[in-house]
């Protein structure tokens, strides 16, 4: 899992660690020095710590201006167990709609399993960016993951796009969630 990187194609149009609104600001001086794991496996230091044990996230790209962002995640989403969610929202995702980011697009291909709880935190989120017109969408899920997902209707929070969005890494951020934005405004209707 060591070799698993974020995506970095996109540092020139942003970085979490330059961004003074993120939680992750001037977090690259310890880089070298921090060691995580999910559970004995060790990952990457460019995956970033919110909270979670299992885990773990990579701010790719935010504009405040256009009010969204997009997050690539590493590792297992445990709500059973870790409550990952609660730790997502609170480390992460509150601190971001503060600032005025409103839609967001989650990109777990490194997602390997999900264990459900309750849809709680998916409710209060989808409360707190609705007025805005905001969204948030998971973005090349694997299939077993959404299908766990779906269980405990998660679904009617967050939006699973099925399209084939394995090209997204030669678009630009901007480009992509207006893609996306196109492509959920048809799905919605």
């Amino acid at each position: 899992m060591h070799h698993i990187e974020p995506f970095y194609a996109w540092l020139p149009y942003y970085s979490v660690e330059n961004d003074i609104y993120s939680p992750f600001y001037r977090s690259v001086k310890h880089r070298p020095l921090r060691i995580n794991k999910i559970y004995n496996f060790i990952i990457h230091p460019q995956w970033d710590y919110f909270g979670s044990s299992t885990l773990y996230c990579k701010v790719l790209f935010a504009d405040y201006s256009l009010h969204f962002a997009i997050i690539e995640l590493l590792g297992e989403w445990n709500d059973a167990i870790n409550n990952d969610i609660m730790e997502l929202k609170r480390g992460l995702i509150d601190r971001m709609i503060a600032k005025g980011i409103f839609k967001f697009i989650l990109i777990g291909e490194n997602v390997l399993n999900f264990h459900a709880s309750d849809d709680l935190y998916y409710e209060e989120w989808n409360e707190d960016i609705r007025e805005n017109h905001g969204w948030v969408v998971l973005l090349n899920f694997r299939e077993h993951v959404l299908n766990e997902m779906r269980t405990v209707s998660i679904h009617h929070y967050i939006h699973f796009l099925v399209d084939d969005y394995t090209e997204w890494r030669k678009s630009h951020p901007v480009v992509l969630q207006k893609l996306i934005e196109k492509n959920l405004a048809l799905y919605l209707k």
